[in-house]
């Protein structure tokens, strides 16, 4: 096994008690990386995946947070910092996501998904950046749906708000770099998170090109990567990790 050169790191990872976010957290617990569990719903899953984390010797705190309030960025921070040290990576994995093609499209849904997937995200790299120690090792992995490569009928204001994401994710890499942090994002596809249907699964195994659908250890693991003194010379990215969708 490679030595990430993560042990003693402290992450934060938005949506963590659950799917990708969930196995993200394992990721770099096992690495030896301390992790603030966000989540917005479902503490009990939060709870569960803490106590994972304990039993194999790791270290972990749990904060229920409502990423759609900009106020409520630094008090995660501050409890983060407060149970388990200063930050080096932060993953923003959270998401608010709604079906609306365009005769359901309105303001209130534009403005939900822009609040929790879009203003959030740069809220949080900001604070990030503000709090970190400097030198090298600050790292921010965010996660994108490949929204760019073609269109997604039925999702407007999500793509709308994740395509936003991707923006900022090279530019905050460019004017975070000097502070020694990269900014990259993860598209991890179609990620079997328990939300496909059997008729859906069909569909996507008669097309798979290794067939199988990705699972969200998939993603945790170049999430990891990307954390990692490995991934320290790639920053400004969008990389595509969809096993050939």
């Amino acid at each position: 096994m490679p030595d990430y050169g993560l042990a003693g790191k402290v992450a934060i990872v938005t949506g963590g008690n659950t799917g990708i976010g969930a196995a993200t957290v394992r990721a770099l617990a096992a690495e030896g990386v301390a992790v603030g569990i966000a989540f917005y719903a479902a503490p009990e899953q939060a709870a569960a995946l803490a106590a994972q984390v304990y039993a194999r010797d790791g270290r972990s705190t749990m904060y229920e947070v409502d990423l759609g309030d900009p106020e409520a960025i630094a008090p995660l921070f501050d409890h983060v910092e407060r149970s388990l040290g200063p930050v080096d990576i932060l993953v923003n994995n959270a998401a608010h996501s709604e079906r609306d093609d365009w005769p359901l499209l309105a303001a209130e849904s534009l403005d939900r998904h822009y609040a929790v997937n879009t203003r959030a995200t740069a809220l949080a790299i900001t604070e990030f950046a503000r709090r970190f120690r400097g030198g090298a090792g600050g790292r921010v992995i965010n996660l994108t749906s490949g929204q760019g490569l073609g269109p997604m009928p039925g999702e407007l204001a999500y793509v709308a708000s994740k395509g936003a994401i991707e923006a900022l994710t090279t530019t905050f890499a460019a004017e975070l770099a000097l502070l020694g942090i990269t900014v990259n994002a993860v598209d991890p596809g179609i990620t079997d998170t328990g939300w496909i249907s059997d008729e859906f699964r069909a569909e996507l195994l008669a097309r798979a090109p290794f067939g199988r659908i990705g699972t969200p250890e998939d993603a945790a693991r170049l999430i990891l990567f990307l954390a990692s003194e490995q991934g320290s010379w790639i920053t400004g990215q969008i990389i595509h990790s969809r096993g050939g969708f």
